[in-house]
């Protein structure tokens, strides 16, 4: 075959194609899986924002009215009495510090712990982009693929983000054989979800209770 004529009747040459590079090439890499989700805590931070305004409010409130040449209030001049008074291993001063201190710990373990427990985060198959699946979700993709294995009457599914609890219920067959069926089934299923760290199954199979 002859190559192609140019516009002057030069011949062309055509452009080489690398067989070596596949379609494949082209597509990304996808990325290692994230951690956990991490919570707004909005809530506990609106309100403890609100409470220590209050408090911030009232002492300035206070501190105005005593360079006023008036009287402090009565619940700081009390609380002053109070601690002035009461020794240490009193009651109530235990109790007051052990609720401050309960309270610092909780606001810590808020400010540490990422929370959104029932978000499962899913692979990245790019850098850019991220998912998470709920667990409610999940244990329902588990069951549907359960109820699906012959034999199984019921499926209940507790899906957590370290294993997926799946208690079944077969009326008829052997219940080792509606096992091994489950295991399959529900890997395949787990594999599906595109978790970014699939939970290990804990499958049990009976039989159903006497009726009456």
């Amino acid at each position: 075959m002859s190559e192609p004529l140019g516009s002057e009747g030069t011949t062309r040459r055509l452009p080489v194609l690398d067989k070596d590079r596949t379609a494949e090439d082209d597509v990304p890499e996808p990325a290692p899986g994230s951690g956990r989700f991490w919570s707004a805590r909005r809530v506990p931070a609106a309100v403890v924002a609100l409470l220590l305004a209050a408090l911030a409010g009232v002492l300035l409130y206070d501190i105005a009215a005593v360079r006023a040449d008036r009287p402090p209030l009565r619940v700081r001049r009390e609380l002053a009495r109070q601690l002035a008074e009461r020794p240490l291993d009193d009651v109530w001063v235990l109790v007051g510090a052990g609720a401050a201190a309960a309270l610092g710990l909780w606001l810590i373990l808020l400010a540490v712990t990422p929370g959104l427990r029932d978000v499962l985060p899913m692979r990245r198959p790019h850098p850019d982009v991220r998912a998470g699946l709920h667990r409610g979700a999940a244990g329902l993709v588990l069951r549907d693929r359960a109820m699906e294995v012959a034999g199984v009457q019921s499926v209940h599914v507790r899906a957590g983000r370290r294993r997926a609890d799946v208690r079944a219920v077969s009326h008829f067959r052997d219940l080792d054989d509606v096992r091994a069926d489950l295991d399959a089934v529900l890997g395949d299923a787990v594999r599906g979800l595109g978790l970014a760290r699939p939970p290990a199954l804990s499958v049990r199979v009976r039989r159903p209770g006497r009726k009456g």
